[in-house]
């Protein structure tokens, strides 16, 4: 199992908690420091079941700077919005749990956590 995190997250230092008390087996990705590259957002958005722009923070300074809130939200964008995350980090929701089971979830609430564990 791997999470994407950054550190200064508050939901990413709960989850990590969560997953340390339950002694979970996990390697931690700092996404912003070690950014992934459109075939691994491809793969992540797969698994998790998502388009690009469910798991785009939108509120973020980058976001506003793009105007992704005017961009379109269909097949034929699909490929810029995944740019734009591989592009841009920041943008990409967190934390994102990756599943053994080849499923991920956004991991923002303990039971999304404790989801992901009972697989």
């Amino acid at each position: 199992m791997e999470i994407w995190i950054n550190p200064a997250c508050s939901k990413c230092r709960s989850a990590v908690g969560l997953l340390d008390a339950e002694g979970a087996a996990y390697t931690v990705r700092r996404y912003l420091e070690d950014v992934p590259s459109e075939d691994e957002i491809r793969e992540v958005l797969d698994r998790l079941g998502l388009e690009p722009w469910d798991i785009t923070r939108t509120q973020e300074a980058a976001a506003k700077e793009l105007g992704l809130r005017e961009w379109a939200r269909d097949a034929a964008t699909r490929d810029r919005w995944i740019t734009a995350l591989a592009e841009h980090p920041k943008l990409i929701q967190r934390p994102i749990i990756t599943a053994d089971d080849g499923t991920a979830v956004v991991a923002r609430t303990e039971e999304a956590v404790r989801d992901v564990l009972s697989r």
